[in-house]
């Protein structure tokens, strides 16, 4: 069955950095469009970023844009996400979901999330 696991997530302090890892199985990672999707406390979610199957196209959305790179590695199933000067307010839930940006808030195939806390 399609399996998600997100890893990477902490507390780091404004300005700082955080790789996640969202590792894949069950289905063929290649062939399907790839998203970020964020979850701060109280709010809904918050599509963060898309990748393509080649990992040659990219988008984000404005708040993250400039900071956070997506990048895929097709041959271990692995999506990443890089985060680069960090926010208070990206502080959020941080979860992959398989497919395009326009799906991915409501995605069916989602991990769990891993918790990304950014604190002085």
């Amino acid at each position: 069955q399609v399996q998600i696991v997100e890893s990477g997530g902490g507390t780091v302090q404004p300005g700082g950095a955080l790789r996640l890892s969202c590792t894949t199985s069950g289905f063929t990672f290649s062939n399907y469009y790839m998203s970020w999707v964020r979850q701060a406390p109280g709010k809904g979610p918050e599509w963060v970023s898309t990748v393509g199957t080649s990992g040659i196209t990219t988008s984000y959305a404005d708040s993250v844009k400039g900071r956070f790179t997506i990048s895929r590695d097709n041959a271990k199933n692995t999506l990443y996400l890089q985060m680069n000067s960090l926010k208070f307010e990206d502080t959020a839930l941080y979860y992959c979901t398989r497919g395009p940006a326009a799906t991915a808030v409501r995605a069916i195939y989602r991990g769990k999330g891993t918790q990304v806390t950014v604190s002085s």
